[in-house]
């Protein structure tokens, strides 16, 4: 028999990155020592007292039964607190915030909701490739928008034509951003509320990592500021900040009526998350704050231990202003995948080609900080030896 696949599966981008995934297990079988910081799958274990929270909730007979479909009162009431102290924004846990089976899901869900056929949004380029995947289900278009070092990797809103802006009803932020690392500010944050405002476009800020932020400096939440609650939402995720990307939690912040509208279509995909999963995510948001301290900390000692050793061996690596990710300008020409597929085979080190995240990524790869300093210095070091070479 011949199952032919609806319209709208066919339509669904390819997943770039998995090919580059069998081939670093090729490499290894071969028992090559690769150093793979082509993922961004956080290394680092869940802190204990998360793991102790759900060991403890698997335990009530309580949580074996079907949580309400909307979410437990308490993870909400926990995603509001810890908004409230981390961002000063006062948040009501029951119209203001929406429990997600992770992040990915809510991106998805959005364009589900508000895209027909035809109707835009607007992605960044380069930017997180699974954006296209939820509005490419939903029949919708995706217009770029370029991101380049000239422009700090923030989108110049006055290029794009007015005709794309009137069709335009989804837009998707990311800062700090996936795979640039580049931060974005309060005053192009008011910009893009304000381009919002007047065409009536929904702004979607995907905050995965808004807890890491360096020298220093914490990421600004869009939802923090003024008038952004009017023209969008806020999706924070807990795999970043709390090393749970396993754990699939999430949740969205902000307009009430958009709120409404992710529960209502969850009201038809899930019965919401595993109780206990729900109860270890709120004593995340509610406990101590030391762990997401250590967390920046030991990014901000990756970050340095990479890009001092990349300069040391003579290649120019930007230090990115948040994420766990580097953005590394190829210096000989050659397009990225044939340069991460040349670095894979002949130094052992893995990394994303930027091709895999937009036309604008050429000429660069992604290296994640995803391994203990002296391993991320080591790769800087085959690098640099590579690009010598070639």
């Amino acid at each position: 028999m011949n199952f032919v696949v609806a319209d709208r599966i066919s339509r669904l981008p390819s997943q770039f990155f998995s090919g580059l995934t069998r081939r670093v297990a090729a490499v290894q079988a071969a028992g090559h020592d690769v150093i793979n910081l082509g993922q961004g799958n956080p290394d680092l274990p869940t802190p204990p007292h998360i793991v102790e929270a759900l060991r403890r909730a698997v335990l009530d007979p309580v949580t074996h039964k079907y949580p309400p479909f909307r979410g437990l009162p308490k993870l909400k009431e926990a995603a509001a607190a810890f908004y409230q102290r981390m961002y000063g924004v006062a948040l009501d846990p029951e119209t203001e915030v929406a429990i997600l089976v992770g992040g990915k899901t809510g991106l998805v869900e959005l364009a589900e909701l508000y895209l027909n056929p035809g109707d835009v949004a607007l992605v960044p380029d380069p930017g997180y490739p699974d954006y296209l995947s939820g509005i490419a289900l939903a029949g919708g278009e995706a217009y770029p928008l370029p991101l380049i070092a000239e422009r700090s990797f923030l989108p110049d809103l006055e290029a794009v034509p007015n005709e794309v802006w009137h069709r335009t009803r989804l837009w998707y932020l990311n800062y700090p951003n996936n795979p640039t690392g580049a931060g974005a500010t309060p005053e192009f944050f008011q910009h893009v509320i304000a381009k919002a405002r007047q065409y009536g476009t929904l702004v979607v800020h995907d905050y995965a990592y808004g807890a890491i932020g360096y020298d220093g400096k914490r990421p600004p939440s869009f939802m923090a500021q003024r008038g952004a609650r009017e023209v969008g939402i806020e999706i924070y995720t807990l795999s970043k900040t709390f090393n749970m990307a396993g754990w699939r939690v999430a949740f969205a912040v902000g307009n009430r009526d958009v709120i409404e509208h992710i529960n209502l279509i969850q009201d038809h995909y899930y019965v919401s998350i595993f109780a206990a999963v729900q109860e270890a995510a709120a004593q995340a948001l509610t406990g101590p704050a030391d762990c997401i301290d250590e967390l920046v900390s030991a990014y901000q000692v990756r970050r340095d231990a990479f890009v001092q050793s990349a300069r040391d061996h003579g290649l120019d690596v930007p230090a990115p202003d948040g994420s766990f990710f580097c953005w590394v300008p190829i210096p000989n020409g050659m397009d990225s995948v044939a340069f991460a597929e040349a670095l894979l085979a002949k130094a052992h080190v893995a990394v994303a080609p930027g091709a895999g995240f937009g036309h604008h990524g050429e000429g660069y790869v992604r290296v994640g900080l995803l391994a203990p300093p002296d391993r991320l210095a080591e790769a800087a070091r085959r690098m640099a030896a590579f690009v010598r070479q070639t």
